[in-house]
């Protein structure tokens, strides 16, 4: 039994219509959207509206941590815009989910990411597509349990929770062999990004399960150049499964 694991798409359909190759399954850990790519500033929602050079400062703000200045500037760039912001942004996801969704391969078990917009997927997902959310599912005779999004954040992205709702999903799930979620167990290692040089959030609630119910792996993605991509915490496998809007390669699990 093989399955393709991928997290962080960032609108990258071309090879995520390639992913579930050789594989039994595709799972997908989120962040089917693209807002705004950190690698090359012309590309994704924001600079279609605004503009490479404003793309560029708002991303400097952003690595610098100056977060009540990058919003003053996305205020008065919203502001400027002759379009109602939650209508132009929905206008923008929806032609991305529109490929995306098209390129994902029969069968697909997805979970949302902290930058997808959880109420339209109903509208995408096609058949062979299964979406979960603090929900389970066996894959081969192993039991896959599925949290989504994120925690709250400056960033404000549009699928970030409570940390009390992030626990509850948890503990929803049970135990499970493979533990899946878009962000990390809260560890060091595993949060810290050395592009951004910084610490992402990751997730106490996810640690303590992993701890207490010991699955065989725990995969996730969120972080795109981690210090560790992977770790073992007791007798779990803990695995950054990839930033594949840049490598455009799943990570395979076997057995």
């Amino acid at each position: 039994m093989r399955v393709n694991v991928v997290s962080d798409v960032h609108g990258n359909a071309k090879d995520l219509a390639r992913a579930g190759d050789g594989a039994d399954a595709l799972v997908c850990l989120g962040d089917l959207v693209l807002f705004l790519d950190y690698a090359d500033h012309s590309r994704g929602i924001f600079p279609d509206l605004f503009g490479v050079e404003n793309a560029d400062l708002i991303v400097e703000l952003r690595t610098a941590r100056r977060f009540d200045e990058a919003r003053d500037l996305g205020r008065r760039l919203w502001g400027e815009l002759r379009q109602d912001r939650d209508s132009a942004i929905e206008s923008a996801v929806r032609r991305q989910y529109a490929e995306l969704f098209a390129a994902f391969p029969t069968p697909t078990y997805a979970t949302y990411g902290n930058v997808d917009i959880p109420a339209l997927w109903p509208e995408y997902a096609r058949p062979g597509t299964t979406v979960l959310d603090g929900e389970r599912v066996e894959i081969g005779g192993r039991t896959f349990g599925f949290v989504g999004g994120g925690l709250r954040t400056p960033m404000r992205t549009p699928y970030e929770i409570s940390d009390e709702e992030y626990a509850a999903k948890i503990e929803a799930i049970g135990e499970v062999d493979v533990l899946c979620s878009h962000i990390p167990p809260e560890v060091p290692e595993l949060t810290y990004d050395t592009v951004a040089r910084r610490f992402e959030r990751g997730s106490h609630a996810l640690l303590d399960a992993i701890r207490r119910t010991r699955p065989r792996y725990a995969l996730f993605g969120h972080i795109h150049q981690p210090l560790v991509d992977r770790m073992r915490i007791g007798a779990t496998e803990c695995v950054n499964v990839g930033h594949f809007a840049s490598t455009g390669r799943p990570w395979a699990l076997e057995w």
